[in-house]
């Protein structure tokens, strides 16, 4: 008995949990693809190695600081360095140094190096906003393409319950013998074509949220579903602003266009560097050396410190290095140095004409699905109406099945085309208020 109870009690708590399971809002997936997406996880991973190079170029500024040490046993007759002399016999000799040294001048190349790499982290960010930007938008279409499946559907139940309850009425009346029997036969037929609608339409919803949940990168895309909400166009303020105040205020905010002019930034750098080759290059240099030597000790009685204090000694130096001539290679680097900066300004201007284009479409776009919106709900309220008088006729005998199946069909493809040109307009509001900087949601 106990054990029945316990199974009991697990098969309620798992269909609880079940039933009780997360309905994801448009703004926790976007939120949640921007957290767990690839592409976003290996750009943050490129951040940090361009902030690496950045710490690099900061240590071409400091001097370099090496040690190093020497130590050897000779047996028989050889030659002992401390000394200067050939000994005999098994003796240990050390030498010991300290070097240190540091670029004075490189015709400003560490610094143009050093400005390059804060550029190059600062590009990193604005790819990874770029992506970021993407992702935003493709999760709200795919989002809104569920939500338009789930609506689509939810017609097609409607008037297949309707339909039913035709049936039955019909079916009553041919009973009775009121109505022919082929006015049964043409609902049979209607509620037939019903329920292949809903298979497809239901093949549709899962095939929506399991691209949704790829998106997503959720594998358990069974369990996954969106919230169950039917949304009305919403309110936005992008409506008060013109095509060209949205590209406008495009230009400062979007990723792409920020990349593209750090990249200009970071190609003229690369020009200073080439040039930067032309410039003698001055560096400095100083080191401190020691040595031991036990045949010393053993003709001498000098003790291991005493000799590295005896020994010890300092050596200053400065290198100069003038460039004369270097097979065409300065200059031809700088040559395409300054080439690679006109590509890159040229892919910035493409990058902002491409912007405008793509922000002009959507500002048309906006205007004309709000048109076809508009049409299809009055469209739809006509099909309504001549459904209900078909409806009215039907019902009293005055209309046949057929004629009336045809005026319900109507209505179910206006109910359909309003879902589809309501979620179509609410993309393009979204897609307009991406670009204006506004998040996303359907509140």
């Amino acid at each position: 008995m106990k054990i029945k109870l316990t199974v009991v009690f697990l098969l309620f708590v798992v269909g609880l949990s079940y039933s009780q399971q997360k309905k994801w809002s448009i703004e926790e997936c976007i939120n949640y693809a921007l957290e767990n997406n690839i592409d976003v996880e290996q750009l943050e991973l490129q951040l940090q190695s361009t902030k690496l190079g950045e710490s690099d170029a900061l240590g071409d500024f400091l001097p370099s600081l090496n040690a190093s040490s020497n130590g050897s046993w000779s047996k028989g007759s050889g030659f002992d360095q401390t000394t200067n002399q050939r000994v005999s016999g098994t003796f240990f000799s050390l030498n010991a140094g300290i070097s240190s040294g540091v670029t004075l001048f490189d015709g400003l190349r560490n610094i143009h190096n050093y400005n390059k790499a804060k550029l190059n982290t600062i590009a990193s960010q604005y790819r990874l906003d770029g992506i970021k930007d993407n992702i935003v938008l493709n999760v709200a279409n795919a989002y809104l393409d569920v939500l338009a499946a789930k609506e689509s559907l939810k017609v097609v139940e409607l008037q297949a319950k309707l339909s039913n309850q035709d049936y039955e009425r019909t079916k009553a009346l041919v009973e009775a013998g009121t109505v022919p029997k082929g006015d049964l036969l043409e609902l049979e037929a209607t509620i037939a074509d019903y329920e292949q609608q809903k298979v497809n339409g239901e093949n549709n919803v899962v095939l929506r949220r399991l691209f949704l949940a790829q998106l997503l990168q959720i594998t358990d895309y069974q369990n996954f579903d969106i919230a169950e909400s039917t949304y009305d166009v919403p309110p936005s303020e992008i409506y008060n602003y013109t095509a060209k105040e949205v590209y406008d205020k495009a230009l400062t905010i979007r990723g792409n266009i920020k990349l593209a002019e750090t990249n200009i930034d970071i190609a003229e750098k690369d020009v200073k560097i080439a040039k930067g080759l032309l410039y003698p290059t001055l560096s400095a240099s100083i080191g401190y050396n020691t040595s031991y030597s036990s045949f010393v000790k053993r003709i001498t009685n000098a003790s291991f410190t005493d000799q590295l204090s005896e020994n010890d000694g300092i050596g200053y130096g400065m290198s100069l290095n003038i460039p004369i001539f270097n097979g065409f290679s300065v200059r031809n680097n700088i040559k395409r140095s300054k080439l690679n900066l006109e590509q890159t300004k040229l892919q910035a201007k493409q990058e902002k004409l491409t912007l405008e284009a793509n922000i002009n479409q959507a500002y048309l776009d906006v205007r004309s699905f709000g048109k076809r919106y508009e049409a299809a709900q009055k469209t739809y309220d006509a099909r309504k109406q001549a459904y209900d008088f078909a409806k009215d006729r039907f019902d009293v005998g005055l209309m046949n099945a057929f004629d009336f199946s045809q005026s319900q069909s109507r209505l179910d493809n206006a109910a359909i085309d309003v879902v589809n040109a309501k979620y179509n307009y609410i993309f393009r509001i979204k897609i307009l208020e991406i670009y204006y900087g506004i998040p996303v949601t359907l509140e």
